[in-house]
């Protein structure tokens, strides 16, 4: 067995990987953006959405979007694929009868991995962010309806010391009800703001108060100021309580640990949505050494059965394991799980099947 046959055979099966991840991508993309246009298309004609928007805007982002989200699936899928035919054709058994071991076999299959995964974490955290702000618009354009904040009991630290309370906000009119400022120096309490609403300037940029008082608290004595109306510059937008839907995507590596360190400094609730999504741009690429680990261990073994037998095990296995993701991320929202053991918990359990598949086929 010389050097040079066993390059042969690393470049034959990296060749016969990433053709057939790239011919899945195809197939399932065209597939999705059927159903994504029949699903759509009455939001595209009632809010008359131009067609050059609908193909540049959204469908040119979504294609890049999906598949790199899918990523992982679509290597599984292409593992299974060829790499059955290859058992069922006996080009496994000829590699190994010529003294290729099953360990030296996984080689090629990690290289390709290792391509795909690299590509997929410079894509989601580098690339496709930048250009998601197009697909993200033309969502809120014209196919999500007009949203509306519905949160209560607002509570926001918008620097160390500095507290902010609001019963409600009015997304619409961008303005937040029965409002609260409260400055700490420690743990003792020197000035507080009440008033009756706040509201936001579009023109020059910044917050009203109106109808408030104050209270200034210096040891003993207290000084308490009432007024109509006043200006202030407080370190929060109206677009923080507008939609937050989707914009976590358009932020790149540095922009969203930057963003969610800023979320915890200010006390906001819905920092969850970005850890999610910054964990996730690590999680999903190295899935792709597990999952490609799983379908070699399952498809390598010629079986009477063929590759149906293969296909169908496959999918219930990267079926099962969408849904486990899903179902652990909605637990860190809903419970207050851990948001990077419920990211990565999916990885951990399906890594150790992937250990066992793999001591199984290899002996």
């Amino acid at each position: 067995m010389t050097k040079k046959f066993i390059q042969r055979i690393d470049k034959y099966i990296i060749k016969k990987y990433l053709g057939t991840y790239f011919l899945a991508i195809a197939l399932i993309i065209s597939i999705s953006i059927i159903f994504d246009v029949s699903e759509n298309i009455d939001d595209f004609i009632s809010k008359k959405a131009p067609l050059k928007a609908i193909i540049v805007d959204y469908y040119l982002n979504f294609i890049p979007y999906f598949t790199n989200l899918f990523s992982a699936l679509f290597t599984f899928i292409a593992v299974i694929y060829f790499t059955s035919k290859m058992a069922a054709n006996s080009e496994i058994i000829a590699m190994q009868s010529s003294g290729v071991s099953y360990r030296r076999l996984m080689r090629p299959y990690l290289v390709a991995s290792g391509i795909i995964a690299i590509m997929s974490w410079i894509l989601g955290n580098f690339i496709l962010p930048p250009s998601a702000q197009a697909r993200v618009n033309f969502r809120t354009t014209y196919i999500k309806n007009e949203y509306i904040n519905t949160d209560k009991n607002i509570h926001r630290q918008l620097e160390p010391g500095l507290f902010i309370y609001m019963k409600s906000y009015n997304n619409r009119a961008d303005v937040g009800y029965k409002f609260t400022i409260e400055k700490f120096e420690g743990t003792v309490l020197k000035s507080k703001l009440i008033a009756d609403y706040i509201k936001w300037d579009r023109e020059k940029k910044k917050w009203v108060i109106h109808d408030y008082f104050i209270r200034d608290m210096s040891g003993p004595s207290e000084k308490i100021t009432r007024g109509m109306q006043i200006d202030t510059t407080l370190r929060m937008t109206a677009a923080e309580f507008g939609q937050q839907s989707f914009k976590e995507e358009t932020m790149d590596f540095w922009q969203i640990n930057k963003y969610i360190k800023d979320l915890k400094l200010r006390g906001v609730d819905n920092v969850t949505s970005y850890q999610k999504e910054k964990y996730q741009r690590t999680a999903n690429p190295i899935s792709t050494f597990i999952l490609t680990i799983i379908g070699v261990s399952l498809a390598s073994r010629k079986t009477r059965g063929g590759i149906g037998i293969h296909l169908g095990l496959g999918l219930l296995l990267s079926f099962s394991y969408i849904m486990f993701m899903q179902v652990s991320t909605i637990f860190a929202f809903k419970a207050g799980f851990n948001v990077l053991l419920a990211v990565w918990l999916p990885n951990l359990v399906y890594a150790i099947i992937a250990l066992v598949l793999y001591n199984r086929a290899a002996k």
